[in-house]
C-alpha cells in the first residue's frame, strides 16, 4: 500500500512511472493481452497486462473489485470511448488486489442498466458506482456549496437549528413522534421557529438542514426525509425575501453550468440560467386553470411551467387561509384575506414557499388560533418576540428538489442518497 501522496490520480498521470488504485470497471481477455478499465473519482484509465507472470493473479479479477497497480504511463496505442484518458494507457508491472468483489446483484454499467430502480435503490450503495448516479450528486454537492457560498459572500450567518422539537412547527399532525427521555418529543419538520428566533437577534441567517414530514405520499416528488436550504432575514418584506431566491438560484444555475459541465452531458441535460417571473397569486391560478382560495395542483403547476419556460414563477400575495399562521397579513390586519406569503415555481414543480412573517405577539396568537392551534403549545416561540423583533421574512428549498430540476429527473428519489419514504427504511 501506498500514502495519499504517493497515489497518482486517474487524471493526473503522465508519461513514466505510476502507482495508481480504484475499481475494475470492465475486464478484456484477449489470449495473450489483457486489458483492465480502472476507475477512481477522477476518471477511466487503460491499463495492458503483458507480464506472463501475472497472468494467472489476473485470473482472480472481477469486475467492481479493489485494485492497486504498479505500472508505466505509455501513449495509447487503442483508444476506448470508455476512458477519460484518452491518450494513455498504462502498462502493469505489478498489481494487488485490495478486495475482491462477488458476483453483482444489479447491473451498474451505465451503457445497459437493465435493474428496476425499485432493486437499484435496494442496492443503493452500488448504484453510486455509475456515472449517472455520480454526476447527479456531483452536481447536488454544486448546488449545496453554491447556496452556502452566495450568503456566506452576503454576510448571513450559518446557523444550525435543533432537529428534535417538543411541538409542531407548522401545525398539523404530519411529525414523527420520539421517546426524548422521559418525554415525548418529535423530528422537526421544518426550522421555521427556530430561524425566526435567530434572524430577530443576528438578522441575516441560512441553513441546510434536516426536517420529517410524516406524509403518507407515494409520488414521485416527495419524500419524507429532506435536506431544506433555508433563509432568514430581518428588516425585509415578501418582495425583497423573492429576489435573494431569484439571485441565488440563479447563481446555483450559472455555478452548475460552469463546474458541471460534463455531469450535465452524462445526465443529456441541457441547463439554462432560469429567468424570474412575479404573478399575483389570483391571477397565476386563474391562468393554471384552478379555483382562487385553493392550492395548485401538480398538473396546473406544470401548466404554469410550460408558459414561462426556464423560468423561476413567482406566485405571491397568498390567501391566508391557505399560508401557515405564522405568515404576515397583508397591512398587518389580522382580519385580512391576502397574505405577504409566496411560493416558487421551477420546472414546472414547487421548489420553494415563504413570506413576511409575523413579529408581533398579540397577532400571531390570532393567527394561532385562527388555526385552530393552542397558543400554549407555541409560548416560547411568541414570547420570544416580545422584547423587540424587527420585521422578518424568509423561506426554504429542498435541495433534492431543486436537484430533480436541474438534473431533469424524473423522480426525487434519484436525487437523494439513501431515500426515505413510507415504505423504505433502508439501507
Amino acid at each position: 500500500m501506498t500514502k495519499e501522496s504517493e497515489r497518482t490520480y486517474i487524471q493526473e498521470i503522465k508519461k513514466g512511472p505510476v502507482f495508481i488504485e480504484g475499481w475494475i470497471h470492465e475486464i478484456r481477455d484477449l489470449a495473450k493481452i489483457k486489458f483492465i478499465l480502472l476507475r477512481d473519482m477522477t476518471g477511466v484509465v487503460q491499463c495492458i497486462l503483458k507480464d506472463e507472470k501475472l497472468m494467472k493473479k489476473f485470473s482472480d479479477l472481477s469486475v467492481e473489485s479493489v485494485i492497486s497497480i504498479k505500472g508505466e504511463a505509455k501513449p495509447a496505442q487503442v483508444k476506448s470511448p470508455e476512458v477519460s484518458q484518452k491518450e494513455i494507457e498504462v502498462e502493469i508491472k505489478d498489481f494487488e488486489i485490495i478486495s475482491k468483489a462477488e458476483k453483482l446483484p444489479i447491473n451498474i454499467h451505465d451503457k445497459d442498466i437493465e435493474t428496476g430502480f425499485a432493486k437499484r435503490l435496494d442496492y443503493r450503495f452500488l448504484d453510486f458506482h455509475t456515472k449517472r448516479t455520480q454526476a447527479i450528486f456531483r452536481i447536488q454537492t454544486e448546488i449545496a456549496n453554491s447556496f452556502r457560498e452566495f450568503f456566506y459572500n452576503k454576510g448571513y450567518m450559518e446557523i444550525q437549528p435543533p432537529c428534535i422539537i417538543s411541538a409542531a412547527s407548522e401545525g398539523g399532525t404530519e411529525l414523527f413522534p420520539v421517546q426524548y427521555f422521559e418525554k415525548k418529543a418529535y423530528l422537526a419538520q421544518s426550522p421555521q421557529l427556530y430561524k425566526q428566533m435567530l434572524a430577530c437577534s443576528i438578522e441575516k441567517t441560512f441553513t441546510i438542514t434536516p426536517i420529517w414530514r410524516a406524509e403518507k405520499h407515494n409520488t414521485t416528488r416527495h419524500i419524507n426525509e429532506i435536506r431544506q436550504m433555508d433563509i432568514e432575514v430581518a428588516f425585509m418584506n415578501q418582495e425583497q425575501i423573492m429576489k435573494e431566491q431569484e439571485l441565488v438560484v440563479q447563481y446555483i444555475v450559472k455555478k452548475v453550468l460552469e463546474k458541471c459541465s460534463e455531469e450535465l452531458k452524462i445526465l443529456n441535460v441541457k441547463l439554462k440560467v432560469p429567468k424570474a417571473v412575479y404573478l399575483h397569486y389570483e391571477d397565476a391560478i386563474k391562468k393554471a386553470g384552478g379555483k382562487v382560495g385553493e392550492d395548485f395542483t401538480p398538473e396546473q403547476e406544470k401548466v404554469l411551467g410550460d408558459m414561462y419556460p426556464d423560468s423561476i414563477i413567482f406566485t405571491h400575495s397568498w390567501p391566508t387561509s391557505i399560508k401557515p399562521f405564522y405568515i404576515m397579513p397583508k397591512n398587518e390586519n389580522p382580519d385580512e384575506k391576502e397574505s405577504c406569503g409566496f411560493d416558487s415555481l421551477y420546472g414546472g414543480i414547487e421548489i420553494s414557499s415563504g413570506g413576511q412573517r409575523i413579529h408581533l405577539p398579540e397577532l400571531l396568537t390570532k393567527r394561532i388560533k385562527a388555526k385552530k392551534l393552542d397558543p400554549k403549545n407555541f409560548k416560547g416561540y411568541i414570547d420570544s418576540f416580545r422584547y423587540g423583533a424587527p420585521n422578518h421574512s424568509g423561506w426554504s428549498i429542498g435541495l433534492e428538489r431543486l436537484t430533480q430540476v436541474i438534473c431533469g429527473l424524473n423522480n426525487v428519489k434519484e436525487a437523494t442518497m439513501f431515500p426515505r419514504d413510507r415504505d423504505r427504511l433502508t439501507p
